[in-house]
């Protein structure tokens, strides 16, 4: 065999290879993904927990071994760009027969860059931009269920649709689901609203499954209109399903797919068309930076020091016209600080893989990241160099971040707090305690309750994401502080109790929290029981028995209440007038 032919053939092979691994990788994503049904009718809401957590971590592990095994099995060591140009179009070629070809595109990426220096991060070698488009896909696979309310009756489609999921459990009471459904219609109608005669919902095949909750997701076209909607459906255990509030619009529906909530798991073949039908925003880490290529090619602006107090363990950047922060390790740690560069990364791992409730951030993690460095300000620059220099490197034009976490920005709730008038001072507090709450009872606590360590997102939602003092709520040990052998104990500077590393006393919140007399006020109004260990020790009661907490991406007021079934009504089909009305 001439060198040439044996060039192509190790190229098809290593290309076959690297796809192998990705296939490996999706059959198992797809197989632990196919289990939410069971897990949501069963009601094993441990086990879910489980299975999320696991999912997060394939990706990473067939990426090693299929490295490893590109590297053993192929005497691949250092770069033959040649050869590497002639892999990537033997797997485009290849791609053509899967239907998840972007998914494929970013698995062959990460196993190139666990392979070569950063330097070699280019379209020639990897896929920065697209090579095989998924647009023949999104209409050659059925996604998603149209029903045409006025030809067959609001009240029927309604029926039939919630009948199409097959679920193996009943619906307590589908006429009252139906007629909670229609008054929050009713309710979201404009006064003078016309309903188109063509007026359809269309709704995705598949649920999205998360925590305790199916979710139906789905859109209202109404002429040129297109309205996004979703029907969160709970499990009664030992009584069956029940739908649980209607969600409408572009921002409520927002709320679900927060960056600060854990994965949704779908059972789709094909997910660029669900995404496609979402029309959202893709967060996947090859979309982001490409999307972020093309905002620096056409915007102009500095990067600059994020926002807000400084951090002792990050340093925390921003470009202003990008909705993002980046987030770089320190090399040193001031006192008070006790960590180390392994215990923040292992932090940032257990954000990842824990449910999020809608309370911490999802970061996105990225190494050997490549930023043009005469797009950074002096100040910033000088504030990396001095603090973060182990991460840093000047390649040429660029300067390069060896590793670092970027995050939704969001504006400082000390900031927030300073700005607010007394409206939203007191939604927001409430908003910070809720977070508070909700984080144990998904068993976290944050370590560090300052309001700087909180933002508040552009819905108004008070999110965590000052990660390095994270641990488990039943870690803590939540003590009361005993009262001093001796009133003048009490003015000394040293404590008079023993403190162990574990241990956590409720009562020192106020006294670093609340200086502000609004503030301590608008906290004493609805959270005051966050100041007393009994609380926190029932929160730790209620994880170890397994009892997982129900906690909703959607106020409580959105929710449906319970009430004696209606009367039943007519099936045939609605009249356009009565139709228009939804009566």
């Amino acid at each position: 065999m001439n060198s040439a032919a044996a060039s192509s053939w190790l190229a098809k092979r290593i290309a076959r290879m690297i796809l192998r691994g990705f296939g490996r990788h999706y059959a198992l994503f797809q197989a632990i993904t196919a289990g939410a049904r069971r897990r949501f009718e069963g009601a094993d809401w441990m086990g879910a927990q489980r299975a999320s957590r696991e999912r997060i971590d394939y990706y990473d592990q067939r990426v090693g071994e299929t490295t490893v095994e590109v590297q053993h099995n192929c005497g691949v060591q250092d770069l033959d760009e040649a050869l590497w140009e002639k892999i990537k179009v033997e797997y485009v070629h290849l791609l053509h027969q899967y239907k998840q070809p972007e998914l494929a595109e970013t698995f062959y990426n990460s196993v190139f860059c666990r392979l070569f220096h950063r330097r070699y991060y280019n379209n020639r070698n990897i896929f920065v931009r697209p090579a095989v488009s998924t647009e023949h896909l999104e209409l050659e696979v059925s996604t998603h269920t149209s029903y045409y309310p006025a030809r067959e009756g609001f009240d029927r489609v309604l029926r039939r649709m919630l009948a199409s999921f097959g679920f193996g459990l009943p619906f307590i009471n589908q006429r009252r689901d139906v007629c909670n459904i229609l008054r929050a219609v009713k309710a979201k109608l404009p006064p003078g609203a016309v309903v188109q005669q063509n007026f359809q919902l269309s709704v995705l095949n598949c649920p999205f499954y998360r925590n305790k909750a199916a979710y139906i997701i789905g859109k209202a076209v109404n002429g040129a209109e297109e309205i996004p909607f979703a029907l969160p459906l709970l499990n009664k255990e030992g009584e069956g399903l029940y739908v649980d509030a209607l969600l409408v619009g572009e921002d409520e529906v927002a709320s679900l797919f927060s960056f600060a909530r854990s994965y949704f798991m779908v059972e789709t073949e094909v997910p660029s068309a669900v995404v496609e039908f979402l029309l959202r925003q893709k967060h996947g880490k090859t979309e982001f930076y490409r999307d972020f290529l093309r905002h620096l090619k056409h915007s102009t602006d500095e990067f600059v020091i994020a926002p807000g107090a400084r951090g002792m363990v990050m340093c925390v950047f921003t470009l202003p016209s990008y909705p993002y922060v980046f987030k770089i390790i320190k090399d040193r740690f001031p006192p008070p600080k006790e960590t180390t560069r392994e215990k923040v990364i292992a932090k940032y791992q257990l954000v990842k893989q824990h449910d999020r409730v809608g309370r911490m951030a999802d970061s996105l993690e990225y190494s050997e990241a490549a930023f043009p460095v005469d797009r950074f300000s002096r100040e910033l620059l000088s504030e990396l160099t001095s603090e973060a220099a182990s991460s840093l490197e000047i390649d040429g034009s660029h300067l390069v971040i060896k590793h670092l976490y970027i995050e939704r920005r969001m504006t400082p709730l000390d900031v927030y707090l300073r700005q607010a008038d007394e409206d939203q001072l007191r939604g927001a507090i409430d908003e910070y305690g809720q977070a508070i709450k909700q984080l144990a009872a998904a068993n976290i606590f944050p370590g560090d309750l300052l309001f700087k360590n909180f933002g508040v997102t552009r819905l108004g939602r008070v999110v965590f994401y000052d990660y390095d003092e994270i641990c488990y709520l039943t870690e803590c040990n939540f003590r009361r502080i005993p009262p001093p052998p001796y009133p003048e104990y009490e003015l000394y500077g040293e404590p008079w109790y023993s403190v162990g590393p574990a241990d956590v006393f409720p009562e020192e919140f106020a006294p670093f929290l609340l200086t502000s007399p609004r503030v301590r006020d608008a906290f004493f109004a609805s959270h005051r029981n966050l100041l007393e260990p009994e609380y926190w020790r029932q929160c730790q009661e209620n994880i170890r028995r397994g009892y997982l907490a129900d906690v909703f991406p959607y106020p409580e007021a959105k929710r449906f209440q319970a009430g004696p079934a209606p009367r039943r009504r007519s099936s045939r089909p609605a009249p356009a007038s009565r139709f228009a009305a939804f009566g």
